[in-house]
């Protein structure tokens, strides 16, 4: 109930704000809020927003670019196509702060250094944005998100009056390094976002393009200047302070762990049957069809989708679509020469993979490791297997 009523009061708020003139007193404040991360997967990289606060008239309001609406028509499969629209979102601060310390993440805010009329052309400027008709924009992880949009803003507003200057300490990092450094790289996660997007990612993002997490958000603004050398920070000042609480990492449900026992499983079996001298059709069927389906789903993220973030995805090289339409041959007893061909062609794709991953043209999933060792020795013997068979005819 008390939520319903936050809710209602805001919605009377909102159509409050639109049919007034909105005039922000001369003690009004504009800051920029940076969340911490959270423990989800959703929340690990952190938030954005501005905070609009005037006693005077009785606005502490959170104006943020985060927002979306499970219920917009085919949610999910505009989401899987990067079709999907996120919205801006408008709160009390005091239920912004509520719900975000109660997950126990760090709020900080940073006043920013404005002029009367600067002010009110931003506030002017969100009250345009909240609309029904402009509060919807086209979501992009890397160049249009919560953190972006709070550049943009200011950048809009302080027209050619703001220079964004990077930290003393700043370490120029790909964008995947910097995914990397919010997301532990042994985690199902990681994993999947290393198996999903491709190798446009692991080129080095300017000093500019780090400000797409909100954490560059913070340190990007705190060292902004205007073009009178005013400090584009006022003040700065943490609100809400992590608790240190210890959280664990169950190791035997990583990737590495999990995986790593299904490779050895695929290579002990690799083992027997070199040993038998026989061959078990259905690891093979499995495998192929296992690697086969992975690669067409890569292909349809990089082709079928407008994501640009998985475009050039060389995992292609070890999960390959044509094991589809091959693996058909495995259930036979008797394989075929040109199937020996095709594994040496698996080998190479194999090899050009660990070449690719040495010079740094696209970074892996740590978690793959064992399964891709397991594949090439599964390959090799599949080679062996079939040319041993030639000789016995």
């Amino acid at each position: 109930m008390k939520i319903k009523l936050s809710l209602l009061a805001l919605i009377s708020f909102s159509f409050f704000v639109q049919a007034q003139d909105h005039q922000l007193s001369n003690d009004a404040e504009i800051s920029v809020l940076t969340v911490g991360p959270g423990l989800s997967l959703n929340d690990a990289f952190g938030h954005n927003a501005f905070r609009i606060k005037d006693n005077n008239l009785g606005y502490d309001l959170v104006y943020n670019y985060g927002v979306y609406d499970f219920n917009a028509p085919n949610f999910y499969t505009k989401f899987a196509q990067g079709k999907l629209n996120y919205k801006m979102g408008l709160n009390y601060f005091d239920d912004f702060f509520a719900g975000y310390s109660g997950q126990n993440r760090t709020i900080k805010e940073q006043v920013l250094n404005l002029s009367q009329p600067e002010k009110q052309q931003l506030f002017d400027y969100l009250l345009e944005n909240h609309k029904p008709e402009n509060r919807y924009y086209l979501y992009d992880f890397f160049f249009d998100n919560c953190a972006t949009k709070i550049r943009d803003v200011i950048e809009d507003v302080l027209i050619n009056d703001v220079e964004f200057r990077a930290p003393n300490d700043f370490q120029q990092k790909s964008f995947r390094a910097l995914i990397h450094d919010h997301v532990d790289r042994n985690s199902w996660g990681a994993f999947g976002i290393d198996l999903a997007l491709g190798s446009v990612i692991d080129k080095e993002a300017t000093a500019y393009e780090h400000m797409y997490l909100p954490e560059y958000i913070y340190l990007f603004f705190d060292e902004a200047k205007r073009t009178n050398s005013n400090p584009l920070v006022k003040s700065s000042e943490v609100l809400y302070h992590k608790k240190d609480i210890g959280t664990s990492s169950n190791w035997f449900l990583s990737p590495l762990f999990i995986i790593g026992l299904m490779s050895i499983l695929l290579v002990l079996i690799t083992y027997l049957d070199f040993k038998k001298k026989r061959r078990s059709k259905w690891v093979d069927v499995l495998v192929f069809t296992f690697t086969g389906i992975v690669g067409v789903v890569i292909l349809l993220l990089w082709f079928a989708t407008d994501h640009t973030a998985t475009a050039f995805n060389y995992n292609l090289l070890w999960a390959f679509p044509l094991n589809l339409i091959v693996f058909g041959q495995l259930f036979k007893n008797k394989l075929r020469l040109w199937l020996g061909k095709y594994l040496k062609l698996l080998v190479i794709l194999l090899c050009l993979l660990t070449l690719h991953w040495l010079i740094g043209v696209q970074v892996y999933a740590i978690g793959i490791i064992p399964f891709l060792i397991a594949l090439a020795i599964r390959y090799v013997f599949l080679i062996s297997h079939i040319n041993s068979k030639a000789r016995q005819n």
